[in-house]
């Protein structure tokens, strides 16, 4: 049989007989069929149950954003709280959250983000009437240690000003920095120096820097430099840089009440939270060797053959950054933030230590001195909306943080400093009467103990407070106050309008008192202020 050369090919493949089920499989088939078109039947309704509810809560949210009443309110605005009212509590850096709250909250019209920083300004416009029966001789900021004595050209003088000095303008930057929360904060207002004829023809007042900080916060500590609020000023709660936290009172006077303990200057401060109710705090903050002559009080009179050598040595209202002072001024500060039936509480020590330091080329020596306070500050809700401030201090050469009212040492006959003791108090109560409606008053005063020495030259008494010192040299100043403001309306989207009044009478008494001169000076001053409110406010925060 004859063969091919090729290879045989394979026999084709058979195809596969059709497959057969058994009537039991079938019955299995149709029963899991069936099974799964009732899944499917109650995935549908589930669905359908989850349209209407997010129907349901679109209509909500657009019917309120439609309605500025639903709207969630902003914080009324008042004289202090830029970005809402001092006595509302407040996260001690309102600390922004980057995350899910922060991006689905709508944004005010003033708030817009960069990168991962959110951009807020804020500020508001004043327009302020002052009426005083004496004329102080200054703008709505009173020269509380120079009141006129009645007999005197001033002490018969009414004094009456318009202003737009306080009004504001700031920034606010939140973001967040591998993993810790950053704050920058700028503050400005027009209250800077001014040129001698800005009342002649045009108010140019000058704008002047009020804060500009940085504050970096993570897990339990904080850092912040700049210019701030110092720490030994009065806190409303924690221990806060943000003006909302910081207790400097409601009044309309921008040189705020006698008694408050504040300076607001150049500062390193660390910050630690052991827990949400206690936070402590050490603060380095600028020093100045302050001899009177702010704000209306007395120089020390020095003895006169030191003059030339230590007017330089010593700051006395007007001397710039010449002063050389030793080193910086240490403050630290415990803040404990309780509650009790649901009433908030603050309470706060806080400690002071500073230097001094002088050179007398006469004798070719050096002298040193270290000076310190202590602070104790509380403020209580007592019944639902009415607040019991206190705020107390006393010292040992720190005249300068009474608002200057005093000085803090006098300059021996040999050149050597003695310090002056002075203490202070600011007491007081807030109430909201209404959402709209806030009424407060103030108790303040400030003591300052007399030291005198001796002038080697003429054996004539030098210091402060001696026997025929100027009539500024105060030993004590009072003032009460009584205001209230009053908010017409507020809208997040458009800001609100408010209107504030404040009266004060304030009495102030020398050391000396010539022959023939009245035992004090008083003066009652009224403020009159109407202010619109920027909108605008930080995004959503967490602790």
């Amino acid at each position: 049989m004859a063969t091919s050369g090729r290879a045989a090919e394979p026999a084709a493949k058979k195809p596969d007989a059709p497959q057969t089920f058994t009537k039991s499989e079938i019955e299995l088939m149709k029963a899991q069929l069936m099974a799964q078109q009732e899944q499917i039947e109650q995935l549908r309704k589930k669905l359908e149950e989850q349209a209407k509810l997010l129907d349901q809560l679109l209509e909500k949210r657009a019917s309120e954003s439609s309605t500025p009443a639903a709207a969630t309110p902003s914080p009324a605005p008042d004289r202090v709280g830029i970005l809402g009212p001092e006595r509302q509590p407040a996260d001690s850096l309102k600390r922004n959250s980057q995350g899910a709250k922060a991006d689905n909250v709508k944004p005010s019209p003033l708030n817009f983000r960069i990168g991962t920083a959110h951009i807020t300004p804020f500020g508001f416009m004043d327009f302020t009437a002052v009426i005083r029966d004496r004329s102080v001789g200054s703008s709505i900021g009173t020269n509380f240690g120079a009141a006129p004595f009645s007999n005197t050209v001033f002490g018969n003088l009414r004094e009456y000003r318009f202003s737009a000095q306080n009004s504001r303008l700031g920034l606010r930057v939140d973001a967040k920095v591998r993993g810790a929360d950053l704050l920058g904060y700028l503050e400005t207002d027009f209250q800077g120096i001014v040129p001698g004829n800005v009342a002649v023809s045009s108010n140019s007042d000058t704008l002047r820097l009020r804060l500009f900080w940085v504050d970096l916060r993570k897990g339990k500590y904080e850092f912040l430099a700049g210019q701030s609020w110092s720490m030994l000023t009065p806190n409303r709660k924690g221990i806060s840089s943000l003006p909302s936290d910081i207790f400097f009172t409601q009044v309309v006077d921008t040189n705020y009440q006698v008694g408050l303990t504040w300076s607001r200057n150049p500062q390193l401060r660390l910050v630690y939270h052991p827990s949400e109710t206690v936070t402590l705090g050490y603060s380095l903050e600028a020093s100045e060797q302050y001899a009177g002559g702010a704000s209306g009080s007395g120089v020390i009179t020095l003895p006169s053959a030191l003059v030339p050598f230590y007017v330089q040595q010593l700051n006395t209202g007007a001397s710039f950054f010449e002063v050389p002072n030793p080193h910086q001024d240490n403050i630290v500060k415990i803040a404990f933030d309780p509650k009790l039936r649901n009433r908030s509480m603050h309470f706060e020590f806080a400690g002071l230590l500073s230097r001094f330091a002088f050179f007398n080329p006469l004798s070719n020596r050096h002298f040193n001195a270290a000076g310190g306070g202590g602070a104790f500050n509380f403020n209580i809700e007592l019944v639902k909306n009415l607040r019991l401030l206190v705020s107390t201090f006393h010292s040992n050469g720190g005249g300068r943080w009474i608002f200057g009212q005093g000085p803090d040492l006098i300059i021996r006959g040999d050149g050597s400093p003695s310090l002056v003791h002075s203490s202070s108090t600011v007491d007081g109560f807030e109430y909201q009467v209404t959402p709209k409606t806030l009424l407060y008053g103030y108790y303040g005063g400030a003591y300052f103990q007399r030291n005198i020495a001796i002038d080697p030259s003429n054996g004539q008494e030098v210091g402060f407070g001696y026997t025929g010192s100027r009539s500024n040299q105060n030993r004590v100043l009072h003032e009460g106050t009584i205001g209230f403001s009053h908010t017409f309306w507020r809208d997040p989207n458009y800001g609100a309008l408010q209107w504030m009044m404040q009266y004060s009478h304030l009495v102030r008494h020398p050391w000396f008192v010539a022959p023939g001169q009245p035992g004090g000076a008083n003066l009652n001053m009224l403020f009159l202020n109407l202010r619109y409110t920027l909108p605008g406010a930080p995004p959503a925060g967490k602790k």
